[in-house]
């Protein structure tokens, strides 16, 4: 408690962030170890003025989520979200404990909250009724008028919002209730209660309480770098077209395989792998399996930089030889790259690919087939995804 009066913290937890392009939400990535939605939990937990927590979980991910707070040994109560944020808090606002005189909802896609900065939200919604952690924005800033016309804004006028957001607990209720009677969804619980008629007091936040959207924001660990090499070799038949590196390449014959046999794909997959130490690309995709009858290796390729992700890496570059004596592909490597940058989300210039003969000798030689070697380095961040959602 805090001079007497009850507060309660709402974790919203319930997005599938899709920006993040991970295997599951976002919340569930481990950063030092934890998963990002513990982390932020721990920091309400150990706060001497928080007396209940309330995190709010997508039903999909409902068990994990309970399965994780039980390893924690944090006492939640877990709540199933809805569509849209506003519907997931507003479900943890139907649960709120008896006596709750103060809510503060946070967003656990903010991990790097600190108890400094709950206290000083506790202390201030206390005075205020309704308050919100925001930042002076760093960056000029230009409005879009009309068509292609924009200008230029007074930066010292604007505000990053950030979360904890603090309320009244009756405010909050009312302002929600209002905002469903009258179809109103807003960005953010400020909007909402502000929407109800309430004022809406800013406090000092912080530019570490960052929000996690994209894997760009997560930190990075420069200290270990994997490198990873891959192999493959595959015959000629015809009757098939021809992809390497994801492009068509006119040719009088195709490569044998069960999917679409690029080969140069399969030697990057492998290295990939090879350098997250995740085996090869017979046991993330087996050529027994008929989904994978005559697929594009691209979606292989997208497939495996996800897996590769969630483990707590990303790519540092990718260099690629492809053996052949025919057909010569220097005209084509511009386009490869291309396209296999955009599958892995990353810049062309981490890509290199070259061709070479083996001088008439071996089966390449022969012309019987092409061979493809690749070498890639990952760079690991500090984060994973955690061991529950593998």
């Amino acid at each position: 408690m805090y001079k007497k009066k009850k507060i309660t913290a709402i974790i919203a937890a319930a997005g599938l962030g899709s920006r993040m392009n991970a295997n599951s939400p976002k919340q569930y990535l481990e950063i030092d170890g934890k998963p990002m939605l513990i982390k932020a939990a721990e920091a309400f937990d150990k706060n001497d003025y928080v007396d209940d927590m309330i995190v709010v979980t997508n039903s999909e991910y409902q068990t994990q989520c309970e399965d994780l707070f039980k390893q924690s040994g944090i006492k939640v109560t877990i709540v199933t979200g809805g569509r849209e944020r506003q519907d997931s808090v507003n479900e943890a606002l139907k649960r709120l404990p008896d006596g709750t005189d103060y809510v503060l909802v946070h967003d656990a896609a903010r991990p790097f909250i600190t108890d400094e900065l709950i206290c000083e939200t506790i202390h201030a919604v206390t005075e205020k009724r309704a308050v919100v952690c925001s930042v002076p924005v760093k960056d000029s800033i230009r409005m879009k008028t009309e068509k292609e016309k924009t200008i230029a804004t007074d930066r010292s006028l604007l505000y990053a919002v950030q979360t904890p957001q603090a309320f009244e607990k009756q405010l909050i209720t009312d302002a929600y209730t209002k905002a469903y009677a009258d179809g109103f969804y807003g960005t953010d619980d400020a909007s909402v209660a502000e929407r109800a008629g309430y004022t809406v007091y800013m406090i000092n936040g912080s530019y570490e309480n960052i929000k996690i959207t994209t894997k760009g924001d997560m930190p990075v660990n420069n200290n270990e770098i994997r490198i990873g090499t891959g192999f493959d070799v595959h015959a000629f038949q015809t009757g098939r077209k021809l992809f390497l590196g994801g492009v068509e390449i006119p040719f009088e014959k195709g490569l044998l395989g069960h999917s679409d046999a690029d080969v140069l794909i399969h030697a990057v997959i492998d290295a990939l792998l090879g350098a997250a130490s995740l085996g090869d690309i017979g046991r993330l995709f087996p050529d027994d399996e008929q989904k994978y009858k005559d697929i594009s290796s691209l979606l292989l390729l997208e497939e495996t930089n996800k897996t590769v992700m969630s483990q707590g890496y990303e790519i540092g570059n990718i260099d690629v030889t492809v053996i052949a004596e025919k057909p010569k592909i220097s005209a084509y490597i511009s386009e490869m790259i291309k396209t296999i940058a955009k599958t892995l989300d990353i810049n062309e210039n981490k890509i290199n690919i070259k061709g070479t003969t083996t001088e008439k000798l071996g089966f390449t030689g022969r012309e019987e087939g092409i061979a493809a070697q690749a070498v890639c380095t990952l760079r690991q961040v500090a984060f994973r995804l955690s061991d529950k959602f593998k």
